[in-house]
């Protein structure tokens, strides 16, 4: 068993999870702001019965 080998794959395997986790952040990070931009008025339905 080759154990450079491992290590290489290890170290590719590190920097594949770190993207997936940053990306997930990065879109996290999108969602709140479109959700705090979006939030500004709100319809309700009670003020339309009148």
């Amino acid at each position: 068993m080759n154990t450079t080998t491992i290590i290489q794959a290890l170290e590719i395997m590190g920097k594949g999870m770190a993207g997936i986790f940053v990306t997930i952040l990065i879109i996290m990070v999108c969602v709140l702001i479109m959700g705090k931009i979006g939030s500004g008025k709100k319809d309700d339905p009670k003020d339309k019965e009148s």
